[in-house]
C-alpha cells in the first residue's frame, strides 16, 4: 500500500513502466490512491505525484481530507490540463522514454496526436534536463509546446528542450501534433540531465 512518504509514491510510481501493455480503457493499472494533500510532501513531490499518476492513466482517488485543504493542495488535485492529460480518450498508458540518474522523461501519447511529457527530477538538488524532440519520435520542434503546470504556452524551437526541474519536482508539457511527428511515435533514446 502507499504511504504518504516520497520513497514509498516514487517506488510504486515509477515501477509502472512495464505494466502499460495491460492498461486500456475499461481495465487501467492502478498504482494506488494519491496521498496528496496528508502532510507527508512538499507541494513540489504533490505535483511529480499527480503529474506521474495522471501519465499513468491511472484513477485519480483523493486520499486526503477533502474539507481541509490549502490553497494549493486544492490547485493540484483540480489542475484541469493535468487531469485532461489523465483522461485523454485515447486511454493510453505513458511510458519511461529516457533515464539518466535520477532523472526521467515520461511521455504519453494522446488522443489528438500529440504528447503530454514529463521531466521528472528524482534527485534532491534542482537538476537541468535536455530532451531531444527525436526522443520522442519527432522530426523538428512541435508547432506549440504548454507548460500544464505553468498554465502558460512556450516558444520551442530548435532540437532540444533544456530546463531546470526543482528537487523531487517535475516539468509537465503538453505538445501540440504537427507534420513534425514520425510515424513511428515515441521511440526509447538516451537523455542527457546534469545537474546545475
Amino acid at each position: 500500500d502507499i504511504r504518504d512518504t516520497w520513497d514509498s509514491m516514487t517506488n510504486i510510481g515509477f515501477s509502472q513502466d512495464q505494466l502499460a501493455r495491460w492498461a486500456a480503457p475499461g481495465h487501467w493499472n492502478d498504482p494506488d490512491m494519491l496521498e496528496v494533500g496528508n502532510g507527508g510532501m512538499n507541494d513540489d513531490e504533490y505535483r511529480t505525484h499527480m503529474s506521474l499518476w495522471s501519465i499513468l492513466a491511472a484513477p485519480l482517488l483523493a486520499g486526503n481530507d477533502l474539507r481541509n485543504m490549502t490553497p494549493a493542495i486544492l490547485e493540484i488535485l483540480t489542475n484541469r490540463e493535468v487531469i485532461a492529460v489523465n483522461q485523454d480518450k485515447a486511454g493510453k498508458q505513458g511510458r519511461r522514454i529516457a533515464k539518466s540518474g535520477d532523472q526521467e522523461v515520461w511521455a504519453k501519447a494522446l488522443f489528438d496526436g500529440g504528447q503530454a511529457i514529463g521531466l521528472f527530477n528524482r534527485g534532491g538538488a534542482p537538476a537541468k534536463i535536455t530532451v531531444k524532440w527525436t526522443d520522442l519520435g519527432m522530426k523538428s520542434a512541435p508547432a506549440s509546446a504548454r507548460d500544464l503546470w505553468a498554465h502558460g504556452d512556450l516558444k520551442l524551437d530548435g532540437a532540444e528542450y533544456s530546463v531546470t526541474v526543482p528537487a523531487h519536482g517535475v516539468v509537465m508539457l503538453k505538445i501540440a501534433a504537427s507534420s513534425g511527428i514520425a510515424a513511428t511515435g515515441i521511440r526509447g533514446p538516451t537523455l542527457r540531465a546534469a545537474f546545475n
